[in-house]
């Protein structure tokens, strides 16, 4: 198994999140009653998944083995992954902001949840394309195959200590319960 394998399979649970939120975002707009904690449940999976742990092991390791095997680090691939990855942060926060807002009975903080809801989803749904489609194919290029091993060992350190390993279940269920709540809005 190649270190991006790993990436490329954390992509797919991500997605499902993206999927729910796009559902649940919409059916806010239709003026269907949404849950204002299944925005947050989203941002926490993001916050504590997406960020927290998949882009950590993106940035602290295999960003890193890129650029030690001679990718420029400023100005190519890694510093557009890295630009994106901040814009999700701050769409996150946004996020946070907007349901905040919306639950103190502000109007606005809805239309502010939404904007960062649609502007998040839009922005992973590339850079996973771009990730899984030109990056991921460059750094197994890169990357000689006796160090993977080690990535993957990084990958393990970075998930234990973010608390974040997919085997625990935690973040799966998170991601089966935001799906969940939206097939029930879309139905």
């Amino acid at each position: 198994m190649q270190a991006t394998d790993i990436l490329m399979s954390e992509h797919r649970v991500i997605e499902r999140v993206l999927d729910a939120l796009e559902i649940a975002t919409r059916a806010l707009e239709q003026g269907h009653a949404v849950r204002p904690g299944f925005f947050l449940d989203a941002a926490d999976f993001i916050g504590g998944f997406a960020d927290g742990c998949h882009h950590r092991k993106e940035e602290g390791v295999l960003f890193e083995a890129m650029i030690s095997a001679g990718m420029p680090p400023n100005g190519g691939p890694i510093a557009v992954m890295l630009m994106e990855h901040e814009q999700g942060r701050q769409f996150t926060r946004g996020l946070r902001d907007g349901v905040k807002k919306w639950q103190e009975g502000d109007d606005a903080g809805r239309r502010l949840l939404v904007s960062n809801a649609r502007g998040y989803v839009a922005l992973l749904r590339d850079h996973i394309m771009k990730e899984d489609e030109v990056l991921f194919p460059m750094a197994a290029r890169m990357i000689a195959p006796e160090q993977e091993a080690q990535l993957l060992r990084d990958y393990a350190r970075v998930a234990e200590a973010a608390a974040c390993d997919l085997s625990t279940g935690r973040f799966i269920a998170l991601a089966a319960q935001l799906e969940n709540e939206a097939q029930a809005l879309a139905g």
